[in-house]
């Protein structure tokens, strides 16, 4: 584990660099977790994803799968992978302040 600043606020990250409580979360840390990833820049479409996923994680304390992603967000699969390329459920999670989801290497 790691504590890390972020946006001016101090947070605890796992091994694999999310966030140990998604509490600590709050919108101006998403742009820092996202130039960690490779994204430089957020858009509307971003924020559908972590925004769902957020919605999600609180309502049952999973990070959702891919398929409900894609079924559900209004974000198909292929945007899904441009938006967040090579992984894009584990870096949605962790861009959104989630933990690694089940099933993600």
């Amino acid at each position: 584990m790691t504590t890390k600043e972020m946006a001016g606020t101090q947070v605890e990250l796992d091994n694999d660099g999310h966030l140990k409580d998604f509490k600590t979360w709050n919108e101006n840390i998403a742009p820092e977790l996202a130039k960690e990833e490779g994204i430089d820049a957020l858009t509307d479409r971003h924020w559908a994803v972590i925004n769902f996923m957020r919605k999600e994680y609180e309502a049952t304390q999973t990070a959702p799968t891919m398929r409900k992603i894609t079924k559900q967000s209004g974000v198909g699969t292929k945007e899904f992978y441009e938006l967040f390329p090579k992984g894009p459920a584990r870096k949605a999670a962790k861009i959104g302040g989630l933990p690694k989801p089940k099933g993600c290497i």
